[in-house]
């Protein structure tokens, strides 16, 4: 859930709960005053008529009691039987309020008398200056009004707090895009800078100097640090890659010189050798850096034209064999014929990395498989090998470079490799409009895929690419 969507719901929440305690107190209230309004009623009518009453020891000589149309009047013996009633309540001989006739002081209580609910009072009715009871008398007024006026206050409430609770939501959610909008508008520039790797991005910004105008000045100066952080490394490497090869040029010539006047010495012969492996594994190190320095200031040209990878491969392949020699098996499973648009040459890098890598890691008596196929509008390629595997924790990290597992197959155990060969394959794949993919289990092999847009209708020429 978006946090403009849980901002909604929290208003909606806090909103809600407000008018809940409100509508529970407003309810409670209401019905209380309803409630002592009757009770005041019936009050002041058993008060009347026991004013009105004339009490002695032989009995109790009672006024008109069909003086209140809205009341229910009722007056018992202390013998249980009824001695008077008001004329609205004739025919009905049974208490109005059954468990309260033997109570010795006023009580209300609500009853329910054929399906009405009423409110009673008990008032016992006793001789002056003495403490004997003659009688009860019963007053009782319908709640008909009072449930009436709490069903309607009921529907007013919670319609009013849906209406409330609606209004507060749009707002909530209109304020908090407009709030919330200038992060959008960093997410996007963050998603747009980790797609282009374009570092020279900034997030445009005119609003107030608040905690999201703080917050997207911080990110514009962390982005122009690591610009120059980033401008600054490329420079090094591009730097120390022109500045390696005249001294390596310059080794390798010395070393073939020294190897020529050496004569059959064994001994000078190894050490010239190894000097040579190292040499050579320098001049690859430093292509590898030109090639990134180049591909990341946007001056690599990639060409735009048509590629047969079914060719591709297999010149690839016959290549490979003679690095594989008798180590291990290599064999194209299937093969379909499948045109890209691209650069032949990086493409055939990528392939030529992948297979080197397989061959280098599959211990002698494995195998190596590659094959190519279509899926929808995707080229696909798969190079496989049942060498030890990557483990979990090294595979997200494989494309990084310069990054070498401790325990996995990206250390070569012969001491070679830099950690660049993967990382310029997914650049160029990427580049292509593609990508990479790579699966692994320890002990039982790893499996790279190359995705690859298939052959568009435009392709010719040579770009440029960031």
């Amino acid at each position: 859930m978006s946090l403009r969507a849980r901002l909604a719901l929290l208003s909606i929440s806090i909103v809600g709960g407000v008018l809940l305690i409100f509508g529970v107190a407003v309810y409670l209230s209401v019905s209380i005053t309803l409630t002592n309004q009757v009770d005041h009623t019936l009050e002041g009518a058993a008060a009347q008529i026991i004013r009105n009453s004339m009490a002695d020891r032989v009995g109790v000589t009672l006024p008109e009691l069909n003086l209140f149309a809205d009341i229910y009047i009722q007056v018992w013996g202390t013998d249980g039987k009824l001695a008077s009633s008001s004329l609205n309540i004739q025919g009905f001989d049974r208490p109005l309020d059954t468990d309260s006739l033997n109570s010795v002081k006023p009580v209300f209580r609500d009853v329910v008398i054929e399906n009405t609910q009423l409110r009673v009072l008990t008032v016992p009715l006793i001789i002056r200056n003495s403490d004997r009871v003659i009688g009860v008398l019963q007053a009782a007024s319908s709640l008909e009004m009072v449930q009436a006026i709490q069903e309607v206050l009921i529907w007013v409430l919670l319609i009013g707090a849906a209406i409330s609770m609606t209004i507060i939501g749009l707002a909530s959610w209109f304020s908090t895009g407009r709030a919330l909008s200038p992060l959008e508008t960093v997410t996007q520039t963050a998603d747009q800078i980790v797609r282009a790797d374009d570092l020279s991005r900034r997030i445009p910004y005119q609003g107030p100097p608040d905690e999201v105008g703080h917050l997207i000045m911080a990110f514009n100066q962390t982005l122009s640090r690591l610009e120059n952080l980033f401008n600054t490394q490329r420079r090094f490497l591009a730097d120390v890659g022109h500045e390696l090869r005249t001294p390596l040029t310059v080794i390798r010539g010395n070393a073939d010189l020294m190897r020529r006047m050496s004569g059959g010495d064994e001994e000078s012969k190894e050490s010239l050798d190894s000097i040579q492996s190292e040499v050579d594994r320098l001049t690859r190190m430093v292509g590898d850096l030109l090639f990134l320095a180049q591909a990341e200031s946007g001056k690599l040209p990639l060409a735009h034209d048509l590629v047969e990878l079914d060719t591709l491969i297999l010149e690839v392949y016959n290549q490979m064999l003679v690095l594989a020699k008798d180590k291990l098996t290599m064999r194209v499973e299937e093969i379909d014929q499948v045109q890209v648009c691209g650069d032949k040459d990086r493409l055939k890098q990528v392939l030529v990395n992948l297979l080197a890598n397989a061959i280098k890691y599959t211990p002698s008596g494995g195998e190596v498989r590659i094959s190519l196929g279509k899926l929808e509008d995707q080229a696909k390629i798969v190079v496989s090998d049942n060498g030890p595997g990557i483990p979990a924790e090294d595979l997200p990290h494989i494309f990084e470079r310069f990054y070498r597992g401790e325990k996995s197959r990206t250390r070569s155990r012969d001491g070679k490799g830099f950690g660049l060969g993967l990382s310029i394959a997914y650049w160029i794949v990427r580049n292509h409009g593609g990508k990479i993919e790579v699966t692994s289990k320890e002990q039982q092999g790893t499996s790279f895929t190359v995705w690859l847009p298939l052959e568009g209708e435009s392709c010719k020429g040579k770009i440029f690419v960031d």
